[in-house]
């Protein structure tokens, strides 16, 4: 197996871009993730599907939010493999694949409450929901304690792949955490804006929430693809530069990935501004719905009516 040295200006370099990224994300991050925790589990009354799959991605931001300072101490100094590098490799690769499959399964919850709403209601609930996030989390949870991106007894420092030995268990956590993730959440998003748009309204007001939920999709989807896709890009080009063992591009892809992680890891901050739009829309939603439901009901022309708002503004 051939190491590969790395560039000692470029990772002062890398060192100095992730203070600039990750100290703003780590500050606001931190006390806007406890104001949404706290009003998602405290402030709304009811339980919901899309309540329950947000306190869950608040934890998983929270989590990563964590890890940011070890990551910065991590670039900058050469640390040896121990328990501290264990723990932290753990919670930033449970965590991260968890808040992508929890933004998956909440687009999956608003296209099946839109396209199939009759079936909704047999499929979708809140402890169906609770137990999913329970055995996604196990299962991240196992799948990283025995299949880790970096093997222990060929890497000497925390987080710094200097081998070109490829890493399938990282082509496989990239291909099942992302790319697959990625498509669901682009058909699911891209369906409903569609149903949205092909709505019957009566009311000024409800075209205004409609206009105002597509905004909000939109938005969730494009933040959704501009954190990650660049982050998992990178790993895949990584994947490849070991594969064609090519150790003059080595320094070049680390720094790569080093650099996406950080656009990463800041939905940690960007996310708590969809629970703000999400839990001002909790209250506000529920009225545009039901009413479409039993309108096209009486009408009975087609059993796909429209399910309650606050479970697509999310």
């Amino acid at each position: 197996m051939e190491n590969c040295t790395e560039d000692g200006s470029t990772q002062n370099g890398i060192m100095l871009f992730q203070l600039v990224v990750y100290i703003p994300v780590f500050s606001l991050g931190i006390p806007l993730n406890v104001i949404a925790f706290w009003v998602f589990c405290c402030k709304l009354k009811r339980w919901t599907e899309t309540r329950v799959y947000m306190i869950n991605l608040i934890v998983a931001d929270s989590f990563l939010l964590f890890a940011l300072p070890f990551l910065m101490y991590f670039t900058k100094y050469k640390h040896p493999i121990d328990n501290l590098r264990f723990i932290i490799e753990k919670i930033y690769f449970t965590n991260m694949p968890m808040s992508i499959l929890i933004i998956t399964l909440i687009a999956i919850d608003r296209y099946i409450a839109i396209k199939f709403p009759l079936k909704a209601k047999i499929l979708r609930s809140p402890l169906k929901s609770a137990s999913i996030c329970g055995v996604l989390w196990m299962m991240l949870m196992i799948y990283s304690y025995f299949h880790p991106l970096f093997n222990d007894k060929k890497e000497k420092f925390c987080l710094r792949k200097q081998s070109i030995q490829p890493s399938y268990a990282l082509l496989v956590s990239t291909i099942f955490g992302y790319f697959i993730p990625l498509v669901i959440v682009i058909f699911c998003s891209v369906q409903v804006i569609k149903c949205l748009k092909k709505k019957m309204v009566t009311s000024l007001h409800e075209t205004k929430l409609i206009q105002k939920a597509i905004r909000i999709i939109s938005v969730n989807l494009c933040v959704f693809t501009v954190c990650f896709s660049p982050f998992y890009i990178a790993l895949l080009s990584r994947f490849a530069v070991d594969v064609a063992g090519a150790c003059s591009l080595l320094s070049e892809a680390t720094a790569c990935i080093q650099i996406c992680a950080c656009l990463a890891s800041s939905n940690c901050c960007l996310d708590a501004f969809c629970y703000y739009f999400a839990a001002k829309e909790f209250q506000e939603f529920p009225s545009l719905f039901p009413t479409c439901i039993s309108r096209r009901s009486k009408m009975n022309k087609s059993q796909e009516s429209q399910p309650p708002t606050d479970q697509v503004m999310t």
